[in-house]
């Protein structure tokens, strides 16, 4: 028996609402899981309120916190220092369950912060190398976010400031090693630099330095009211400074250090502006 349009019409339409009933109740049961989810976490049972977490991501894949909660609880389950396979198996996880948010997010943060810090603990050796040529992981993660179109102006900003700091870290690591407090004739002491004999490390810093710079002054360019950009360019000028000295090229580190000044105002400027101005009216009692 051939069913007519009316009839059609009516087995599509109890069609629809038995589909959107199921993920009604799907979103209904996916709330329930987050809630328990909660209860574990409190309680520090961080690997049932995983389970729970996964679950709430299947029974609800468009839910917003599920996916969170999912990476915070594998966080957290993740001990530093711990180098056991089945510990990093663990921060592995949680990367990439944070990467999965930040694919859809981009602009957020704890996902960011998460995966930055999670990097830095998994390869600690990359974090605190100085290799031109080779930045490791993390140093990667964070330049996705400066290249990031789809990143806010002020988050890029921020990306490529914590870039130019890696730089300048690796140039004052050089720096610092070569200097010497000098006492004058008067008694007085002067910070005198003194170019290292392996001129490979002088060239090194010079490139670090140098790249540090050009960073910081992207940051500058994306957001120019940024302070954090503006005392990254101090921190890199004042680097220049330093190895302009190395080489004994007096004038040029001269012109460092103006610049440098000029830089460092600007941070302050910034930082004043964004600071509240105390009421000249006394609360009331």
């Amino acid at each position: 028996m051939k069913l007519s349009r009316t009839g059609l019409g009516l087995l599509a339409v109890i069609a629809l609402i038995s589909t959107s009933g199921c993920s009604y109740i799907n979103r209904i049961r996916a709330k329930n899981e987050l809630n328990q989810v909660a209860q574990n976490y409190k309680d520090k049972k961080f690997a049932e309120a995983e389970q729970h977490a996964r679950k709430a991501v299947e029974l609800d894949p468009d839910n917003e916190n599920a996916p969170l909660f999912l990476a915070r609880t594998i966080h957290a389950q993740f001990r530093k220092g711990d180098t056991t396979p089945e510990n990093l198996a663990k921060a592995k996880d949680a990367i990439e369950a944070y990467q999965k948010i930040a694919a859809r997010d981009p602009n957020n943060d704890e996902a960011f912060s998460a995966v930055t810090i999670l990097l830095g603990q998994l390869h600690p050796d990359e974090a605190n190398k100085c290799d031109f040529d080779n930045s490791g992981e993390q140093v990667k993660w964070v330049e996705q976010r400066a290249n990031n179109e789809a990143v806010s102006t002020e988050k890029r900003s921020d990306a490529f400031a914590i870039l130019s700091d890696k730089d300048w870290q690796c140039s004052i690591n050089v720096t610092d090693a070569n200097k010497q407090s000098v006492q004058k004739p008067d008694g007085s002491v002067f910070i005198q630099y003194t170019k290292p004999k392996d001129t490979k490390l002088y060239d090194d810093a010079v490139k670090f330095m140098t790249r540090g710079l050009e960073r910081a002054e992207k940051a500058i360019s994306i957001n120019p009211n940024s302070e954090k950009a503006w005392g990254q360019k101090y921190k890199l000028l004042q680097e220049a400074k330093k190895l302009a000295l190395m080489a004994d090229d007096k004038d040029k580190a001269a012109q460092y250090a103006k610049q440098a000044e000029e830089a460092a105002n600007k941070s302050g400027e910034l930082r004043r502006q964004a600071t509240p101005t105390p009421s000249a009216t006394p609360p009331s009692t």
